[in-house]
């Protein structure tokens, strides 16, 4: 059991507030949902629901808002002129090439 489980199902198991459609909601996300798995996740939903309804309770007043727990500051590298790799190079690294160009798939018609 992942420790994610684990928690779920540490927390409250009813859920009042909630009904969770899981395969209406798996199929939004693209996933793959087994029986056993939407019974799991129905009612894991429902109290992560019911959690973030708790949080939108408590009074905030006063804290700013933040993306990051911690400042976060851009380790970015300036940016520096370089020298290009010769086109013979790039051209040789191309599935197919001709007078010098990549030859890619037609996309359009």
């Amino acid at each position: 059991m992942s420790e994610l489980s684990k928690f779920f199902n540490q927390m409250s198991t009813d859920s009042p507030h909630h009904t969770i459609d899981v395969p209406y909601l798996a199929r939004l996300a693209r996933l793959e949902v087994t029986p056993e798995e939407i019974e799991i996740f129905g009612p894991q939903i429902g109290r992560i629901l019911d959690h973030v309804e708790q949080m939108n309770k408590l009074d905030i007043t006063g804290i700013e808002p933040t993306a990051h727990a911690i400042t976060v500051f851009d380790v970015i590298r300036e940016d520096a002129v370089t020298e290009s790799l010769p086109k013979k190079t790039i051209l040789e690294n191309a599935p197919h090439n001709a007078n010098g160009l990549f030859v890619v798939p037609k996309v359009l018609d």
